[in-house]
């Protein structure tokens, strides 16, 4: 069914107002996808806050006009979907990268990060950034080495002692 004018522009300021708040932006190939598999697609983005949407080109290109992601622009050809991340910049390529998995006919066309245009074939690397709370983890752990280290180099001496008298207090019993 085609769409009128009026909700071909709400559709365009829809998905360009989403496209200003992404950080990250995944264009896919869904050609061959079966109508359960694209709702079950659906249904993951939706669980990893993506929003995922099958754009015709011509209005992707629209929508994305303005943004981080113009220089995607040229690649948005053929039958596509477009997901962007909000939270999480890798949170996108994930999702296309886990369903594409278990699904050949998923093919990442090509990513965008920071107005960065990327090929599809770097979709591993985007999605195998950490999430928040992982780099979060690693910034935490990364801090408080040194802090353990110094700690464990304070208590050794006391602790050498320790078991220097208990050494020489079984020896002298034996």
């Amino acid at each position: 069914m085609a769409l009128r004018l009026e909700d071909k522009k709400a559709f365009v300021k829809e998905v360009n107002a989403v496209a200003g708040e992404s950080l990250s932006a995944v264009a896919a190939e869904y050609r061959g996808l079966t109508v359960a598999e694209m709702t079950e697609l659906r249904r993951d983005a939706r669980n990893a806050g993506v929003y995922l949407r099958v754009v015709k080109n011509t209005l992707a290109r629209r929508a994305v006009q303005g943004t981080d992601f113009e220089c995607m622009q040229d690649t948005l050809k053929g039958p596509l979907l477009l997901a962007f991340a909000k939270e999480d910049p890798g949170a996108a390529a994930r999702v296309i990268k886990d369903f594409a998995k278990e699904h050949d006919a998923l093919q990442a066309v090509s990513l965008s990060i920071g107005g960065q245009l990327l090929p599809g074939s770097d979709l591993g690397k985007l999605a195998d950034l950490p999430t928040l709370d992982q780099a979060r983890g690693m910034l935490l752990g990364v801090m408080m080495a040194p802090m353990s280290k110094l700690v464990r180099t304070l208590a050794e001496p006391p602790a050498m002692l320790a078991r220097t008298m208990s050494a020489r207090a079984s020896q002298e019993a034996a």
